[in-house]
C-alpha cells in the first residue's frame, strides 16, 4: 500500500493505462504555477530561456504546419504550442519534485533507482487554436534513446474540456505493446483497428487535476473549440541510467536520486 495510491488504483492504472489523481497542490500554489507559466510564455520570468526550448502554435491547426522547435524566447505572447525543458525553472521543477510523483516513479522504476525526466514540457491550445494531435504512442525508435521511459504525468493548468481539446485514450492499448518501431507513428489500418469512436475516453480534467498516462496508451487531442485555453504540464519520467543514442547524446536532468537538481541552485537569465 503507498501512502498517495491505493493498489486497488494501482490495479486500475495497470488495467487501463491511465489513472486520475485529483489535485497534488493547495489553491495557492496551483496558481502561482499557472501565473509562472504565462510569465515564461511572456518573457519575463528569470530564469535561463537559453535553456528552454520553445514553439509557437501553427495557424492552421494542422500537425503538419507546426512551427519549429528551437532554444530561447520567441516573442511575448500567450500562444506558445509547446515549452520544454521545465525542469530548469525552480517553481516547476520543485512542482515535478512532489512526492506523490516519486512514489509513482519508485513503483513504476525500483524503490532505489535514481529518476531522470526526458522531458519536461507545457502544451498549449490557445483559445480558438490549437494543433490536432493524431493517434500515438509515447516511445521506440524515435525518441532515441535506449530504453523506453514507462510513465507520463498530465498536470491540468486550465481545465481540459471535450470542447476544448481533452486528452483522448483508448483505455487498456497499452498493453498491446509498441505497434510500430518509431513508437509515436501508427498507421491509418491500426487506428481504424485500435481507435473506433466507441473505445474512446475522454480524459476532462478540473485545473490543478493530475492523471498518470502509460507512455505505450494511444491517445490523441483535437483542436480548440472554445475562448479558455487548455494548458497542460507532461512530465515524462524515466530511470536514471537511460542514455540518448544519438550522435551528439544530449544529458539527461536527474529528478530523484543522487544528482538530482535543486531548484534554489538554477541559474536565472543571464540578460
Amino acid at each position: 500500500m503507498g501512502k498517495f495510491i491505493s493498489n486497488e488504483q494501482w490495479w486500475q492504472y495497470h488495467q487501463e493505462g491511465y489513472l486520475k489523481l485529483g489535485e497534488v497542490l493547495g489553491d495557492a500554489e496551483f496558481e502561482a504555477l499557472q501565473r509562472r507559466m504565462d510569465d515564461i510564455m511572456l518573457g519575463t520570468a528569470p530564469l535561463d530561456y537559453d535553456k528552454i526550448m520553445m514553439q509557437l502554435d501553427s495557424d492552421t491547426g494542422d500537425y503538419g504546419d507546426m512551427k519549429p522547435m528551437t532554444f530561447g524566447h520567441k516573442g511575448s505572447t500567450l500562444n506558445y504550442r509547446k515549452i520544454e525543458q521545465l525542469e530548469f525553472d525552480p517553481l516547476f521543477l520543485a512542482y515535478m519534485q512532489q512526492p506523490v510523483f516519486r512514489e509513482i516513479c519508485a513503483r513504476t522504476y525500483g524503490a532505489h533507482a535514481s529518476i531522470a525526466c526526458f522531458r519536461a514540457m507545457f502544451m498549449n491550445k490557445p483559445s480558438r487554436q490549437g494543433t490536432v494531435l493524431p493517434w500515438h504512442q509515447d516511445g521506440g525508435d524515435g525518441w532515441a534513446i535506449d530504453r523506453d521511459p514507462l510513465v507520463t504525468l498530465w498536470t491540468a493548468l486550465d481545465p481540459a474540456t471535450i470542447a476544448n481539446g481533452c486528452v483522448q485514450v483508448i483505455p487498456g492499448s497499452h498493453r498491446l505493446g509498441l505497434l510500430s518501431d518509431q513508437g509515436h507513428t501508427i498507421t491509418a489500418d491500426q487506428v481504424e483497428q485500435h481507435c473506433s469512436e466507441d473505445k474512446i475516453i475522454y480524459c476532462e480534467l478540473e485545473a490543478g487535476e493530475v492523471m498518470i498516462l502509460h507512455n505505450w496508451l494511444l491517445h490523441r487531442s483535437d483542436v480548440n473549440n472554445t475562448d479558455v485555453p487548455r494548458r497542460g504540464f507532461s512530465v515524462c519520467y524515466m530511470d536514471a541510467r537511460t542514455r540518448s543514442t544519438r550522435d551528439d547524446a544530449r544529458e539527461f536532468s536527474v529528478i530523484f536520486g543522487k544528482g538530482a537538481l535543486v531548484p534554489e541552485e538554477l541559474p536565472i537569465d543571464p540578460r
